[in-house]
């Protein structure tokens, strides 16, 4: 339950359309709900901005279906990252308890969502950029993230410095962008090439693509985090949700 929410429901109380009764039964699971196995954050979009995730990696099916479901009753919109196909048909399945509109599988991002209130618009255009088509998992769940928290997103893929022409030639994208999501393994140059091009925040992400020596990311951590150009901040490897969130706060202010 979100702040607009809150206020409608305080409002339907003082003009007399709820009882006082009822809006505490709406009211008892802040700041949270306890379901055995999980403590469900309802409270968090109000003091954040930003409302719960599911991280699925690690969760059973069903355990995914129970949260994803609560979460939906709740009112707001929900996601689950790093979630396979059997999980979503998990979802699927308590779907009698999910209000329209019906909850999806993102493939590539790896990642259920439902869509069910207006979520805070950010400003500008945050720009998802990936080094090649190998990054584009990372990307996708940015994109996806982003998008479910009320951006308008582009997308820009296999731009990577090995061709660098085809980068230069989404120059007027980079630059129109108010923030921009970088994802690239390997040796992780492409975030510190688009920093210096753009007068906007660079959130670098590294991912885990590349061969043995580039240490599942880690070569590309260091590479950003070494990075010449001042306007990029790094996420750790393959948080393309958690550059999206910061992303998305940047997108507001």
């Amino acid at each position: 339950m979100d702040r607009a929410a809150i206020e409608a429901l305080l409002n339907e109380v003082h003009e007399g359309r709820t009882e006082v009764s009822a809006a505490l039964d709406r009211l008892r699971d802040l700041p949270f709900e306890d379901i055995g196995f999980a403590k469900l954050d309802h409270h968090r979009s109000l003091r954040t901005g930003m409302p719960e995730v599911i991280f699925a990696s690690g969760k059973t099916a069903a355990q995914v279906a129970a949260i994803f479901s609560r979460m939906a009753q709740a009112g707001g919109n929900v996601l689950a990252t790093r979630a396979t196909r059997e999980m979503f048909k998990a979802v699927q399945a308590l779907e009698p308890n999910i209000q329209s509109p019906r909850a999806e599988f993102h493939e590539t991002a790896r990642a259920i969502t439902l869509t069910q209130a207006p979520a805070a618009s950010g400003k500008g255009t945050i720009a998802v950029i990936c080094a090649g088509t190998s990054d584009l998992p990372v990307a996708e769940e940015a994109v996806v993230t982003a998008r479910l928290m009320g951006n308008t997103v582009e997308l820009i893929a296999d731009v990577g410095v090995a061709g660098i022409h085809r980068l230069l030639a989404q120059k007027h994208s980079l630059q129109s962008a108010r923030v921009l999501i970088v994802c690239a393994g390997m040796e992780g140059a492409l975030p510190t090439v688009v920093g210096g091009l753009v007068n906007a925040p660079v959130l670098a992400v590294p991912t885990s693509i590349g061969y043995g020596a580039s240490f599942g990311g880690i070569a590309a951590l260091l590479g950003m985090l070494n990075t010449c150009s001042p306007n990029v901040s790094v996420v750790n490897i393959d948080n393309g949700f958690g550059a999206a969130c910061i992303a998305s706060l940047i997108n507001r202010m």
